[in-house]
C-alpha cells in the first residue's frame, strides 16, 4: 500500500495556487492581448472573441481558429476548424491523464472544473507542487481560476487595443505564441534524449508545411512527436 497521503481540498490551497500563478501572468497577459487584438482585426465582435476565450480557453487553438475563421461558414470550414482545434488540444489528454492520481478522489463536478481550466502553466504549477509532496487539490483549482480570469481581462484589453495597432507584426505580437510555448518547455527539459520528440515534431511540421497546403502540418507534427516518443521509450 502506498504511504502517500490522500489528496484533499482546502481554501488555503486555493489561495496558494492563485499566488503561485503570479509568475505566469506576463506571458498569459501578452498572449491573451495578442489574441484579442488579432480577433478584432479579423472582424470578430467582442462577444465572439470573449466566447472563444471563455469556453475554448486554449491560446494555441484560439489563434489557429482565427486563421481559419470565415465570414460565411460551410460544412467544410466547420469540419476543418473542429479537426484542427481537436488536434491542437489533444495535448490536454496527456496533461489530464497525469492528474488522475491527484483528482481520482475528487467530486466529479470539481474534477470537471479543474480539467476545463487546465493549461500548461497551471499544470506545471500543480504538478511541481504535487511532486514536492503537496496534495491539496485547491492549489490546482486556484491557479486555474486566477489564470482564466486574467485571460478574460487581457482578451478585452487586446480587443479594444486592436483598433490602435494597425499592424501587429510591427510590435512583434505575432511572436507571442511561439515564444510563450518555447518558455513553457524550459521546466520540462530533462536532457537531450527526452527532447528528441520535440525536434522530430518540429522538423516534420516544418517540412509538411513547406510541401503541402492547409493545416495538415499540425497533425503530422503531433503524430511524429508521439511516435518518436514511443520509439525512444
Amino acid at each position: 500500500m502506498s504511504s502517500s497521503p490522500r489528496p484533499f481540498f482546502s481554501l488555503a490551497g486555493l489561495r496558494y495556487g492563485a499566488r503561485a500563478s503570479l509568475p505566469a501572468f506576463p506571458g498569459f497577459i501578452m498572449f491573451a492581448v495578442a489574441f484579442g487584438t488579432a480577433a478584432a482585426q479579423k472582424g470578430l465582435t467582442l462577444f465572439e472573441a470573449m466566447g472563444l476565450s471563455a469556453f475554448v480557453y486554449a491560446g494555441a487553438s484560439q489563434m489557429v481558429g482565427l486563421e481559419i475563421w470565415q465570414k460565411a461558414w460551410t460544412p467544410t470550414t466547420i469540419l476543418t476548424i473542429m479537426t484542427v482545434t481537436a488536434v491542437v488540444n489533444s495535448r490536454m489528454i496527456l496533461l489530464g491523464a497525469t492528474l488522475q492520481p491527484w483528482l481520482r478522489y475528487e467530486p466529479i463536478p470539481r474534477s470537471a472544473l479543474n480539467l476545463f481550466l487546465i493549461t500548461e502553466a497551471g499544470w506545471l504549477i500543480g504538478t511541481r507542487y504535487y511532486n514536492e509532496g503537496g496534495r491539496d487539490v485547491g492549489v490546482l483549482l486556484g491557479a486555474g481560476l486566477i489564470l482564466w480570469l486574467v485571460w478574460q481581462f487581457a482578451t478585452i484589453v487586446g480587443f479594444f487595443a486592436g483598433a490602435l495597432v494597425p499592424e501587429p507584426r510591427t510590435f512583434g505580437l505575432d511572436l507571442v505564441m511561439p515564444i510563450f510555448f518555447s518558455v513553457m518547455l524550459v521546466p520540462l527539459w530533462k536532457g537531450p534524449r527526452t527532447a528528441l520528440p520535440w525536434i522530430v515534431a518540429g522538423l516534420v511540421s516544418y517540412i509538411t508545411h513547406a510541401l503541402l497546403p492547409g493545416y495538415g502540418y499540425i497533425v503530422a507534427g503531433a503524430l511524429a512527436g508521439v511516435i518518436a516518443g514511443m520509439l525512444i521509450e
